[in-house]
């Protein structure tokens, strides 16, 4: 939004100016990816975003006394958002890998689940990474820009087709439709997808094996030069997970610990 301040008299003009000043710093501008991702962050009937992740974020910007502003962005299109500051923080459940750090740094983990490759109940497929042939002239469906599709292309890329998509929702929907085979998501992402009307019919395959692909957990990401704010989101963090605000928005979600190991 652009401010236009209006008169001839300086020192009017040099208040303006310090006012908005104070304002943008007291304003953090949390990127979040513009698509249904329940539970942890999805639009209700009124349009409001609601879900684990966003109410982790009011507990963190609360407890760092800052007012922080959610920014939908699409979501391979939100490090360029992040380094063209549009945003100031990347709070979507984003993995903490080598290779995002070359371009961004991150704030300590929030939280660090599985990834699973799930299919038709009716189908008899069984994907092994250690026999890419298992799914030789499969389709497996992933969303772009992931480290699921970094780790899909990895594993069986030689055997499968790889599909890319914009969201996970357009990845589940067409694992319904029938147009691939399986889909690889982070496993709390697809349990809510399963346990849906739409996934009820669908059930895990195979649990992600380790790899350092999947990185450190999820983290917020921010520009390498913001240390001070990276900090600042880092103590909020501790800070919530020891005074229980952590556990207490968890329970509401999760039947066990979604921060991992």
């Amino acid at each position: 939004m652009k401010k236009t301040i209006l008169g001839s008299i300086v020192a009017g003009t040099v208040m303006a100016v310090t006012a908005f000043t104070v304002q943008a710093q007291d304003t953090v501008r949390m990127g979040f990816a513009a698509e249904p991702y329940p539970p942890f962050a999805s639009p209700d009937s009124a349009g409001n975003w609601v879900g684990w992740e966003v109410e982790l974020m009011e507990a963190v910007c609360a407890e760092m006394k800052a007012n922080c502003e959610l920014v939908p962005v699409a979501w391979d299109g939100i490090i360029p958002a992040l380094l063209e500051k549009k945003i100031d923080v990347i709070w979507a459940s984003m993995s903490i890998t080598d290779e995002r750090k070359q371009q961004i740094s991150f704030t300590d983990k929030y939280y660090n689940t599985p990834a699973h490759f799930i299919g038709p109940k009716s189908s008899d497929i069984k994907p092994d990474p250690a026999n890419p042939d298992s799914v030789a002239g499969k389709i497996i469906g992933v969303q772009t820009s992931t480290i699921h599709a970094n780790y899909a292309e990895k594993a069986f890329g030689g055997a499968a087709e790889i599909k890319l998509y914009d969201t996970q929702d357009n990845a589940n929907a067409d694992l319904v439709a029938g147009g691939v085979d399986l889909v690889l998501a982070d496993s709390i992402a697809l349990d809510a997808f399963m346990k849906s009307d739409q996934g009820k019919d669908m059930e895990v395959k195979l649990v992600a094996p380790d790899d350092p692909i999947f990185g450190e957990g999820v983290g917020g990401g921010l520009r390498k030069e913001d240390n001070e704010l990276r900090e600042r989101i880092n103590a909020a963090i501790k800070a919530v997970r020891e005074n229980g605000k952590y556990d207490e928005i968890s329970k509401k979600y999760f039947d066990f610990d979604i921060y991992g190991g």
